[in-house]
């Protein structure tokens, strides 16, 4: 599962993405990838384990619905449905 979001360019400078993947690992568990910085430029990665899929897909639709909240907005889905409003 992939995310990318996006905050609404203001001209001035280049906006802010946060990348959020939801990964199988080869030993039966799950990884949450948390890409974040601004388009063209520096990003971060962050790794969080999970022993089980059900946790991470929480902390997954979690770290996304913080992101919409703070006004990202949503531009490429990839293996989940879109948010409801």
């Amino acid at each position: 599962m992939r995310l990318l979001l996006q905050e609404r360019p203001n001209g001035r400078e280049a906006p802010r993405f946060v990348q959020l993947q939801l990964e199988a690992d080869l030993l039966g568990g799950w990884t949450l990838v948390r890409e974040t910085g601004q388009m063209g430029g520096r990003s971060t990665l962050r790794r969080e384990q999970f022993l089980d899929q059900d946790s991470a897909l929480a902390a997954f639709e979690h770290a996304r619905d913080l992101q919409l909240k703070k006004g990202f907005q949503l531009m490429f889905v990839q293996g989940a449905e879109a948010p409801r409003p």
